[in-house]
């Protein structure tokens, strides 16, 4: 698998979608765009970044001062706060990102904002294309079963 050609394919069908039809950093000032040398934007298998990559875990994000080149952000900043959330039954949904609470205003508000229906369905044509990927498919699939067992923790 050529995966700089498949993020590419995958930024591309995203383009300049966002989730709100404006500039959805001005509800925050650009929240997600601060991060720091232990929080950042979780890379997708495989994937290539030209921001500053750190290791937590085990597990690869980019790390970002508040200015990149826009066109080069890892494909998690362009989808944030949403996640092709994969069910049991390999189907792609779009839902909030709950690892984002703390970080977006939209993750617990998005029944009170009025969200770009087309960034969703691109968001989810993303997750369609990536679960074709074994290893996007795994990727998807063990970070969904990760937000369900946050999602658990908060209902209790």
């Amino acid at each position: 698998m050529n995966y700089n050609r498949l993020y590419k394919k995958a930024k591309n069908i995203i383009g300049d979608k966002t989730p709100l039809y404006k500039d959805c950093g001005k509800l925050c000032d650009g929240a997600c765009c601060k991060g720091d040398e232990g929080t950042g934007m979780l890379l997708f298998p495989f994937e290539e970044t030209t921001l500053k990559v750190t290791e937590k875990d085990g597990v690869r994000l980019a790390v970002c001062d508040g200015s990149c080149n826009r066109n080069e952000r890892p494909l998690s900043c362009m989808i944030f706060p949403f996640f092709p959330y994969l069910t049991e039954k390999g189907r792609v949904r779009v839902i909030p990102d709950i690892r984002g609470y703390n970080v977006c205003p939209l993750v617990g508000n998005t029944d009170k904002v009025r969200l770009d229906r087309g960034f969703l369905m691109r968001v989810k044509k993303v997750g369609r294309l990536l679960a074709e990927d074994e290893e996007c498919y795994r990727f998807l699939y063990e970070t969904s079963r990760e937000i369900d067992m946050l999602l658990d923790i908060l209902e209790k």
